[in-house]
């Protein structure tokens, strides 16, 4: 599960929009709010990656915004 509230504020961080991350990478700006809102749609690592390339993310990141077990519903505490 994407870690949807970390994702959108790394895309806020970087001053971008969804929609010019989802043009960055290649899929439409549907496709990339289904996938990150897990709506039908997966993540694929190979967009995972090109996110976090994009975003330029640390593995610590990838990791806390990519593969959030479901069962944390996602949630970071800090």
């Amino acid at each position: 599960m994407v870690n949807t509230n970390m994702l959108k504020g790394k895309i806020v961080e970087n001053g971008m929009s969804v929609a010019e991350v989802a043009k960055a990478i290649g899929i439409s700006t549907a496709s990339l709010y289904r996938k990150i809102n897990g709506c039908g749609e997966k993540m694929l690592i190979k967009d995972a990656y090109a996110i976090g390339k994009l975003l330029e993310l640390t593995g610590e990141e990838m990791n806390a915004i990519f593969f959030c077990p479901s069962s944390l519903k996602c949630e970071t505490k800090a």
